[in-house]
């Protein structure tokens, strides 16, 4: 007995240093990934002690403010699509959440809703932006309603992509990343350990349209999730109750803005029918599924999407 035991740790030692020189995977270099996605359009500000939010202003300068958050483990980069197309005629602001992107770290080490809907709210308030549509894909979908039940004073519009908050019915297919990260002992490693081709297969996973998908995308994913303080991020927030997080008809039927609501219908980690929940909760809203479209519709089909996004924007009233 005490043999096998010898042996069976010896195999476990062996099995865990394979492991790592497998998928080990440093941190990334803060001033290295700033230089490589930061660029021109990018700013940076201190919104609080410890916090400083990498954000992005673009667009017509003097045209209808749009706030646009990210989902998880993503950056504002999922949006330079949309930029590219909804900017002619739109101010669009976007920005890296506390634990994602370019911002990294949060001084209070809590990732959460709440914490997001203030960042957004203090970056709207230093921007001098005194109501904007809120928009928000996934998590970030998840922080658009939040924020407008929160702040209605400041919220013109909410769009939702996909959004979180609905009942937690079964995704189809939850990425690879995403189960680690919530399994005991084995996201402790999930610090050190993240090859680059688990999230190839995550991204694949998330998004329906394989076509979009590149080695600079599946490295921007990579290494942006690896920025110092991002993994850590990461495991907190996933270990969070989901309770709070979730939304009930009763709450949203608070929110009386124009609404649209986007949904790619091969969604396999939010299923469709939170789309339909979704545009039954929130009284008035307009709801457009894609076919053959995942998770990410902005990425995955940017000029329909976008173009779907300014039919609506431009039948909002006038400020």
């Amino acid at each position: 007995m005490k043999r096998f035991l010898k042996w069976l740790a010896i195999l476990i030692v062996l099995a865990v240093a394979a492991l790592f020189i497998w998928g080990y995977a440093p941190d990334t270099d803060a001033a290295e990934m700033k230089a490589k996605y930061g660029g021109e359009t990018s700013r940076y500000v201190e919104l609080e002690p410890g916090l400083t939010v990498h954000y992005r202003d673009q667009g017509k300068a003097d045209g209808r403010v749009v706030v646009l958050i990210h989902g998880s483990n993503a950056s504002l980069h999922t949006w330079e699509p949309w930029v590219a197309i909804l900017g002619k005629d739109y101010r669009i602001v976007s920005l890296d959440l506390p634990g994602h992107g370019l911002t990294g770290s949060h001084p209070g080490g809590v990732y959460d809703y709440p914490v997001f809907v203030d960042v957004v709210d203090k970056l709207m308030t230093r921007l001098d932006i005194p109501k904007a549509v809120i928009g928000g894909n996934s998590m970030g979908g998840g922080t658009a309603w939040m924020f407008a039940l929160a702040h209605p004073d400041k919220t013109e519009a909410v769009l939702l992509v996909d959004a979180a908050g609905a009942p937690q019915w079964q995704a189809r297919k939850v990425p690879i990343g995403f189960r680690l990260a919530r399994m005991p002992v084995v996201k402790e490693l999930a610090r050190f350990i993240a090859p680059r081709s688990m999230f190839e297969s995550s991204i694949k996973t998330s998004m329906s349209v394989q076509s979009k998908i590149d080695d600079a995308l599946v490295d921007r994913y990579w290494e942006l999730n690896r920025y110092p303080g991002n993994r850590e991020a990461t495991m907190k927030r996933f270990s969070l109750p989901h309770n709070n997080r979730q939304a009930s008809k009763e709450k949203l039927a608070a929110i009386k803005v124009p609404t649209l609501i986007l949904w790619g219908e091969e969604d396999n980690l939010i299923p469709v029918k939170s789309a339909n929940w979704f545009a039954e909760a929130i009284p008035g809203s307009k709801l457009i599924v894609y076919p053959a479209v995942g998770h990410i519709p902005m990425e995955e089909i940017p000029e329909k999407s976008a173009a779907d996004v300014k039919l609506w924007l431009d039948a909002l009233p006038t400020p």
